[in-house]
């Protein structure tokens, strides 16, 4: 049986581990020294008595240094239960204690013991090191990072690790310690902790931590930025498969297949709790998204899901919305740049209408053209009273779904944000968007309708429609094809109004000459261009639009 082989056996049968000692074990031991140091004994006599308060401080300082020792002395020995580690830890705690008796207590110049003042340090429940420059770390450095998490009585119940590269030793270094607060953490973030380290090495530092937290009661647990794949999700399998009070899950761009997907599926035992799920940037695909959508309707209580950029066409899409349907308390939802199509919008727009809870929707670039879009609009009409946030940019939406989202949003009186921006609305949406606006939307602070077409007649009237919004911050109307009139008169129009022109986005994709263009073209066939400008200033009379 090789090493790797043996490792797996023991940790499949019933054995006692005497290493790592659990931290009540290591506080009782803090608190027989700290009473032996400060007894009457022939030392004190000799040497001179401790006061309790420094014989604390030096009980504390050695039974860190020693069980940092004595995990290193664990790593090490052959018959892998712990029973060396403990005799080797034992041995130096009386070591130690038998040096700061002889050394006795501190004393003043004048000859009488100092009173060791020790200051109470506030309690710290975070502990964080991913602030510090990326870099691979070795076990010496490990040690350093990590002391803190070593100190007798630490109240550490949500730690950071990302940031930093472990590799095998430096995680042989940091196993024993994250498995001694097993019983106080609550929230771990391995999000980014192997970067440039070979697949087999990653693989194999994964599976050291995984053991060494397994059996934690996580409420939050990132393991996101890792390149996971299969293999590094089944790598974490023994966390995992002891996770069954988890409240936040990420796996953000960890190369989450099919095959991961369905890992994440079957090694997780229970979501019943699970309040954000995470799954940005991944190549999860149509069956990927299936079994995901089997977490979600195990997921009752989900508040946040997030499944953007995961390559999932229409029949990954339809399931996924149907799925969604069971998870009636979900506030935010951000499935963007995916490839829904026509018929997985169609049956998200069903799923909406149970989703009253919802203030956050994320639906760009899903293909959901004009059908998919009015769909949803006239869903969203019905239900969801509360919505803040909608982003449907870049769904080839046209003129004619227009009417629709206009009705939609006259009704999303609480909308902040409304992103519209890369279809092709035109004029004639812009005049129906900003009359959809105009009353009331008074938490209004972001509008972008930027690449649509738009001219003129489209921009004044959602500069007229913002421009006294109390809580305004930002129109973006770049990338369009507004005259240099036009932009005068935008500027014009906000700085009349209760706004200054400063909300007014950056305008250095906007195209004039195109504006220029299309006009000569249209004139030269009869003057449409003057007739359908015509038009639009009758919608906008009204809108009651007025210029000084």
């Amino acid at each position: 049986m090789d090493a790797s082989a043996a490792q797996d056996f023991h940790s499949r049968t019933f054995s006692i581990k005497l290493w790592p000692p659990s931290a009540s074990t290591r506080t009782m031991l803090v608190e027989k020294m700290t009473k032996n140091l400060s007894s009457e004994s022939i030392f004190s006599r000799k040497y001179g008595l401790l006061s309790k308060e420094e014989a604390y401080e030096n009980a504390k300082r050695i039974e860190d240094e020693c069980f940092i020792a004595a995990s290193e002395h664990f790593q090490k020995e052959p018959d892998g239960d712990g029973s060396s580690a403990v005799q080797f830890y034992a041995r130096e705690t009386s070591k130690l204690m038998l040096e700061v008796l002889k050394r006795g207590p501190e004393r003043k110049e004048h000859g009488e013991v100092v009173a060791v003042d020790r200051p109470v340090k506030p309690t710290e429940t975070v502990f964080d090191i991913s602030g510090g420059s990326r870099a691979f770390i070795d076990a010496e450095e490990a040690r350093e990072l990590l002391s803190p998490l070593t100190e007798q009585g630490n109240s550490y119940k949500k730690i950071c690790l990302s940031n930093r590269s472990f590799g095998i030793d430096a995680a042989h270094v940091a196993a024993p310690i994250l498995a001694s607060l097993k019983g106080q953490l609550t929230e771990v973030n391995l999000s980014d902790f192997i970067p440039g380290r070979p697949e087999d090495e990653a693989l194999e530092v994964m599976k050291i931590f995984s053991s060494a937290l397994e059996g934690c009661v996580l409420r939050y647990l990132n393991l996101s930025d890792n390149a996971l794949g299969e293999k590094g999700v089944r790598a974490f399998g023994a966390l995992l498969k002891s996770q069954n009070s988890l409240e936040e899950l990420y796996l953000m761009n960890d190369g989450i297949s099919e095959a991961a997907a369905k890992a994440v599926c079957e090694l997780i035992p229970s979501t019943d709790k699970l309040k954000i799920l995470h799954f940005h940037n991944n190549m999860t695909g149509d069956e990927g998204a299936i079994a995901i959508s089997e977490v979600l309707k195990h997921s009752p209580l989900l508040e946040d899901f997030r499944c953007s950029s995961t390559r999932v066409a229409s029949e990954g899409g339809i399931e996924l919305a149907k799925a969604l349907g069971t998870c009636t308390r979900l506030k935010k939802l951000d499935i963007r740049d995916n490839i829904f199509g026509v018929d997985a919008g169609i049956t998200l727009s069903k799923t909406l209408e149970k989703l009253v809870n919802i203030t956050e929707i994320y639906i760009s670039y899903l293909n959901l053209e004009d059908e998919g879009a009015i769909a949803i609009a006239n869903a969203l009409k019905q239900s969801v009273p509360f919505l803040e946030v909608l982003d449907i940019a870049g769904n080839e939406i046209t003129t004619k779904a227009a009417p629709a989202l206009a009705e939609c949003i006259a009704v999303k009186k609480s909308l902040r944000t409304l992103i519209l921006s890369e279809n092709e609305l035109k004029d004639e949406g812009a005049v129906l968007i900003g009359r959809a606006l105009e009353e009331g939307h008074t938490q209004l602070k972001e509008l972008d309708v930027s690449i649509n077409m738009l001219r003129r007649v489209g921009a004044r009237c959602l500069a007229q429609a913002v421009s006294n919004k109390p809580d305004f911050k930002l129109l973006n109307i770049n990338g369009n094809a507004i005259s240099d009139e036009g932009i005068d008169e935008v500027k014009e129009i906000l700085k009349n109004g209760s706004n200054s022109v400063d909300v007014l986005g950056p305008l250095d994709e906007n195209d004039v000459e195109e504006e220029g263009e299309n006009g000569e073209e249209e004139e030269g066939e009869g003057g449409a261009a003057e007739e359908g400008e015509g038009e639009l200033e009758s919608k906008l009379q009204h809108l009651k639009v007025e210029q000084d």
